[in-house]
């Protein structure tokens, strides 16, 4: 009866989520099209500039580009975790808990992950708005992910 119950709280973080990742890859590619067009321009000698980042984001700072790769990826993963995760709450068996779980657990590594590169950026405090909503967004998704991961876990075993 108790896993029952948690079949509605995953079905809602789930939903949640995704609509959060879909946020976060929406505004990552965007900062990522920026900078492949703005962000770095080759003058008439053909030199590189001394201080030549690879990952160099304009609208910025240092972490910039590390923070939005890695929010890209965390994105990714979590809009497709979604995919084992409706297959599980539409099941909600025990056979469909690893897979679920397993992709969700992913996706919520890759979050933090990003969500730690988020931190270092608000502490080099240079960002535009839309980098602080995907900051946000990934502060937010790093409890949200948990909790979902520890709702599909409601499933118990029949007796």
């Amino acid at each position: 009866m108790a896993g029952e119950q948690m079949k509605p709280v995953a079905s809602l973080l789930l939903v949640l989520n995704f609509c959060m990742y879909v946020i976060v890859l929406g505004i990552g590619g965007w900062a990522m099209n920026r900078a492949i067009d703005h962000g770095f321009e080759i003058g008439p000698d053909l030199k590189l500039p001394a201080h030549f980042s690879p990952i160099y984001f304009p609208m910025g700072n240092a972490a910039t580009g590390f923070f939005v790769t890695f929010a890209l990826l965390a994105g990714v993963v979590g809009a497709a975790s979604t995919i084992s995760g409706l297959s599980h709450i539409r099941s909600w068996t025990v056979g469909s808990l690893p897979a679920a779980a397993a992709a969700a657990t992913i996706a919520w590594t890759l979050t933090v992950l990003a969500m730690g590169f988020a931190w270092k950026e608000i502490e080099l405090h240079v960002r535009n708005a839309k980098l602080r909503t995907i900051e946000a967004f990934l502060i937010i998704l790093s409890v949200t992910q948990l909790l979902y991961i520890a709702a599909v876990h409601g499933v118990r075993r029949p007796t």
